[in-house]
């Protein structure tokens, strides 16, 4: 069936019901389990409105880095208490849709899931879902959850 599942996730509730179904599938068939969390820098105007909050990062990136190592590891454990074994989590910076297929490209994997909607910003509603361009851009098959 599949060998390398990769998972995009993001913290959203959609995210999570997509890693749930990955965690099941590569339950079933046996396959390695990678796990994607991809933050994106954000504008300096969004930056500097993070910056507010008096943040213990020096640069909102690190802020957005530690965030997404955080998603990431919650998913990770997640896999562990359904059983799986072959899991792996990665967090990369990035547009987060070229990001997902070139990791997913990267490590083999022969099946993306994603959520439908994410934790994505306004660009979502205009420039089309992270998803959307997913299917658009991989070569192999995506699930949307």
């Amino acid at each position: 069936m599949f060998k390398t599942i990769l998972a995009a996730c993001d913290g959203s509730l959609q995210s999570e019901n997509a890693l749930k179904k990955a965690v099941e599938l590569a339950g079933l068939s046996g396959a390695k389990l990678l796990i994607l969390t991809v933050y994106r820098h954000h504008s300096m105007v969004e930056a500097s409105l993070s910056m507010v909050q008096g943040s213990k990062h020096a640069t909102p990136d690190e802020a957005l880095q530690e965030s997404a190592t955080e998603i990431a590891d919650a998913a990770r454990r997640i896999a562990a208490q359904a059983g799986l074994t072959d899991v792996r989590a990665f967090v990369r910076s990035g547009q987060p849709s070229r990001a997902i297929v070139e990791s997913a490209k990267k490590h083999e994997a022969d099946l993306i899931v994603i959520g439908s909607r994410g934790a994505g910003s306004v660009d979502g509603y205009f420039l089309g879902s992270v998803s959307h361009k997913v299917t658009g851009l991989s070569s192999i098959p995506v699930l949307v959850v």
